[in-house]
């Protein structure tokens, strides 16, 4: 999970589908502007080029019960099936840290071993909004079961491990050849926010900045 900027103002669908009796969220509008704000990636996981997608509402408008949140531009975020499911468990009901307002990166260490992804909070004091959010991106990434969803948790731990193993590869590069442009243009693609699984790959640069100070500017 990645800072985000959201584009303003609200698709125009929202205001007229907030009229109806029956109106929906689920518009066009609304669905292009936020695949183009996330960068077409899950704000969850941080999986790309999602093969489905899903409208995500961050506090849940349970059935229409709070109209307010369901038609709320600031309350929609782009999300994928297994992470809009795993997310909708009550638990998770107070809400996880709005990466439109607020930057994950500040708040939690996003790390990961050879199993399981290992999350941290940064922060001293209790904080519900992170610790939901380290609970929930624990539960994506390390499910075990039931069977469909422990397949889908493994599929994106997968993602993830072959996306750190692209930036170890370019860091060992950048080792042996530190002038290099392309590997440093390599590198900064795959630092960007808009990357997938971003913040893993830049938690790990931050984590390892005495090794490689030159990357501090891909970072910001």
């Amino acid at each position: 999970m990645v800072k985000i900027e959201r584009s303003f103002p609200a698709p125009e669908s929202l205001s007229r589908e907030a009229l109806k009796k029956s109106g929906t969220y689920n518009q066009e509008d609304v669905f292009k502007r936020l695949v183009q704000d996330f960068h077409g990636k899950c704000y969850i996981c941080g999986l790309g080029n999602l093969q489905d997608p899903q409208i995500e509402h961050r506090l849940p408008h349970k059935g229409g019960k709070y109209r307010d949140r369901m038609f709320d531009w600031e309350n929609l975020f782009l999300a994928c099936g297994h992470c809009n499911g795993v997310k909708a468990q009550k638990k998770y009901d107070e809400g996880i840290i709005d990466c439109c307002r607020e930057d994950p990166e500040q708040y939690i260490n996003f790390r990961c071993n050879s199993k399981n992804v290992e999350l941290t909070s940064k922060v001293s004091e209790e904080n519900r909004e992170v610790e939901l959010t380290i609970m929930l991106i624990r539960e994506v990434f390390n499910l075990r079961s039931p069977a469909m969803r422990s397949y889908k948790s493994a599929r994106r731990f997968q993602g993830l491990q072959m996306e750190m193993n692209m930036l170890l590869d370019n860091l060992e590069a950048l080792r042996d050849q530190p002038d290099s442009k392309v590997v440093l243009r390599k590198l900064k693609a795959l630092l960007r926010r808009e990357s997938q699984f971003a913040a893993f790959k830049r938690c790990y640069v931050r984590d390892h900045l005495s090794e490689y100070p030159e990357l501090k500017k891909y970072l910001v």
